[in-house]
Order: C-alpha cells, then structure tokens, then sequence
C-alpha cells in the first residue's frame, strides 16, 4: 500500500543530500591528492611566467615600443591556468568519478535511489559536488594571481574573468564526462579510462586533425581543448557558450537516464538517443552563432574601432577566395590578422580554401599560390599581402567607401614589470601544500554530535 504520507515525502530538502555530496567529495582522498600536485605545478608555471615576462620587460626598457606587445593575459595568466587546466584533464576525472563511483561499489546506490528524491535531482546534487570540488582545484590558481597583483603586476578584470570562465566550463564538461563515465561502469578504474578516453583523446584530435580544411576541420573542434583556446584568446562567445552548457547537460542527462539500475536496457538506449539527438540540435544551432564579443585590453582580436564601424556597414556578402595551404604560414597569420577578425566585424563573410587538398610543396609550383580574391557586390580584387593595413583599403575600394581615418588614444600601452618571483616557490612548495594537509586531516574528523543529542540519548 502507498503511504499516505506520500505526497509531503516527495518535498524532501535538498540541503541534506548537498551536505551529503559536499562531504563525500571532500572525505575522499582524490581531491586533496590533486590539490598537493596541483600546487606545485601551478607554482613553477607561475614562477616562469614571471621570469620570462620580467625578461621581456627588461627588453622593453631599451626599446619603449616592444612595451605594447607585453600582456599580463599571454605573459603570466594564461600560462599559470595551462597547470589547472593540465591536472584538470588527467586528474580531476578520478575526483568526479568518487561521487558515484564509490557509492556503486559498496551498494549504498541502491538505498540512495530509494530516497525520496528523483533522479535528475540526484545528479544535479552531484554535479553540484562536482562545481565545489573545481572551486578548490581553483586555489592554487587564484593565489598565483593575488600573488601578482601583490607584485604589482596588471590585472584587466574582464579578460582574467573570462578566462577564469573558459576553466570552470572546461572542468564542469570534464565531470560531467566522468560522471557519466561512472553511471556506465562497474567499478571506478573502467569509469576513470572511459573518462581519460574523452579528455586524452582530445589531444589526439588536436594533433592529428590540426589545420586541416572542411569536414576535418569541423571534426576537430569536437575536442575538449578547443573550449579553451576562445577564452585564452579573450574572446567571449555565445555560441560557444551555448554549445558547452549544451554538451554539460547532455552528459548530465546522460547520467541520469543510465543510472537507476532497474530501467530496462531498451528504455535506456532510447532515452541516450533522444538526448544526444536534442544535444546535437543544439549544437547545430550553435555552429550557426558566430557574433563573439573581445574583451581583450589591448583588442587584439579587432580591427581599430574606426573600421569596426566601416566594416559593419558593408551589408554585402563578402567572399574570400585563399590560395594558400592550410599549414601555410602565411595562412595561419591571414587567418589572425584578418580572416578571423573579418568573420567577427562583417555581418556576412564567406572564406574558401581553393587549395584544400594540396600541401605547401605541391602547390608552391602554381603561378596563383600565395593570392587572396577578394569579392564584394560584383567588384573583386586580389592580394598576397597578410596585412589588414593594405586588405582593408582594398575592402573599401570594393565597397566604394573611403578609408576610415585612424583614431587617437587607442594604442595599447602594455604592462611591463620586472619582478622577483623566488619567494613564491617557498608558498607553493611549502606554505600552500601544509595548509592542505591540515585541511585534510580536519575534513577526516568525525562529525561532532550536539551536546543535546547526548544529553537526550542519556536520559534515555
């Protein structure tokens, strides 16, 4: 018989079961063992940047000019997250893996179950988990840039948030991977190399399917790597955006159709198909979504603000013709210094490879290698020139549009600092990673009972 009682079980509170989660999460010793490597990882990448910007710097004392190429983004930020983002990808899979995995293991899975919540409640608690143990992977990081500021050092908050952006959906994508890996599996070893199949299998595909043109190129960016490499640029997109939460969710739905044990294996397989089917919707919709948004200091992926108005303007379609290999140099800094500016500052802009399927030396014999067709409302013109200061006067006489003047106050001044980084290592090696341990023993102490409980339990 029901219970009568039923409908006020169903309206549990959710704060127990993320207490729950929290503490078997902290309890384990996955996230404290990440954490001691973590820190001097993080430690040396933090210490080189900043040997190698303060060299940089030193160079820009006698030449001032070399002083607006110096970013503290490129220079310090983005080379101290490359060891989270290195410690999330190989190590961060076995922390999401604990939050189920070990409840698999033991059977405690099946009174979970039996709980009065629903399954994608139960995920959601754990996915929740997942974000607080990402918050403290974070520490070694964050400290590394108060440590800079402290140095005196530049910090652009827009651009470091942004970045900061790119690692907690990289680390949520990587756990809901792993959470879905361990929905699947047994045991937690064949979740954790299911997991590292998706994270180390995208170096592959950044390896093997790098530069290359049409369907391959398309491939390519279904690497995990590729959601970072928009933020490092300072770029905030919103399609990116949308296809990251899209995949997150997927595998968070995932997880939820393949881990009630008592659902029959046909219902499962038809439920993982409507979900990667509406997954795959959204991220067709997604490709579609190009608008990106620089929020860069130095506004390295624009164009002037003059010509970002001209350009925007020009309602035409405009159509590029490249002759040029892929793994051309002078194609990778095109594709930097115009092409990829163009496709943000144009509202409709076409680019075709005509040497798609040649490389370097078997196209370098054509008389037509190395030009750039330029094709705008029935005009064009060619280039080989990979400078946007001799392409955007050629854009503009297609256009039938004078050259914008150039406007004042917007030359980037750089961030040069000479500074003493020795004393860092001491934090990192020493200070950090004690602080740790003695969080680590506290988080293993039982739980203290209330001294009315005890009380109680004694009249009892």
């Amino acid at each position: 018989m029901r219970s009568p009682d039923a409908a006020i079980v169903q309206r549990a509170p959710l704060h127990p079961l993320l207490a729950k989660e929290l503490r078997e999460i902290v309890s384990g010793r996955a996230l404290w063992t990440m954490l001691l490597i973590l820190c001097p990882l993080v430690g040396y990448s933090f210490w080189q940047a900043v040997l190698l910007y303060g060299e940089a710097s030193a160079a820009a004392r006698d030449a001032p000019v070399l002083a607006s190429g110096l970013s503290p983004l490129d220079g310090v930020l983005v080379p101290t997250f490359g060891a989270l983002y290195v410690a999330v990808t190989l190590l961060f899979p076995f922390v999401a893996i604990r939050s189920l995995g070990r409840e698999k293991e033991t059977g405690a899975l099946r009174l979970l179950l039996q709980l009065p919540y629903r399954v994608p409640t139960l995920i959601a608690a754990k996915m929740t988990a997942i974000f607080g143990a990402w918050l403290v992977a974070l520490i070694p990081a964050a400290s590394a840039v108060v440590i800079w500021a402290m140095l005196g050092g530049h910090l652009y908050v827009p651009e470091a948030a942004n970045l900061v952006l790119g690692h907690l959906l990289y680390g949520l994508l990587v756990g809901a991977i792993a959470l879905f890996a361990a929905s699947i599996s047994e045991s937690s070893a064949t979740a954790a190399i299911i997991a590292l199949a998706f994270t180390i299998g995208s170096w592959v595909l950044d390896f093997a399917l790098a530069g290359q043109p049409g369907a391959l190129e398309w491939f390519s960016r279904l690497s995990l790597t590729q959601t970072l490499r928009t933020f490092e640029q300072g770029l905030l997109s919103p399609g990116l955006l949308l296809g990251v939460m899209a995949a997150i969710c997927g595998f968070a739905a995932l997880s939820a159709v393949w881990l009630h044990p008592g659902v029959p294996p046909r219902t499962r397989f038809m439920r993982s198909i409507a979900c990667v089917a509406a997954v795959a919707a959204v991220l067709a919709l997604a490709t579609q979504v190009r608008t990106s948004v620089d929020l860069t200091e130095d506004r390295r992926n624009s164009f002037p603000a003059a010509d970002q108005r001209a350009l925007a303007g020009l309602r035409e379609p405009l159509l590029v013709t490249v002759r040029l290999a892929p793994e051309d140099p002078r194609y990778v800094d095109l594709r930097r210094n115009v092409l990829a500016k163009l496709e943000r500052a144009l509202p409709d802009v076409s680019i075709r490879l005509a040497t798609s399927g040649q490389s370097v030396v078997g196209s370098s014999s054509d008389e037509a290698y190395g030009e750039i067709e330029y094709s705008y409302a029935g005009r064009a013109d060619k280039s080989r020139s990979t400078s946007p200061r001799e392409i955007l006067p050629l854009l503009y006489a297609l256009a039938g549009k004078p050259t914008p003047p150039p406007g004042t106050g917007e030359e980037y001044p750089g961030y040069p600092l000479v500074a003493d980084g020795r004393w860092t290592l001491p934090w990192f090696l020493v200070g950090l990673p004690l602080l740790i341990v003695i969080a680590w023993w506290r988080s293993r102490r039982p739980p203290q009972i209330p001294a009315q409980l005890i009380n109680k339990g004694g009249q009892a």
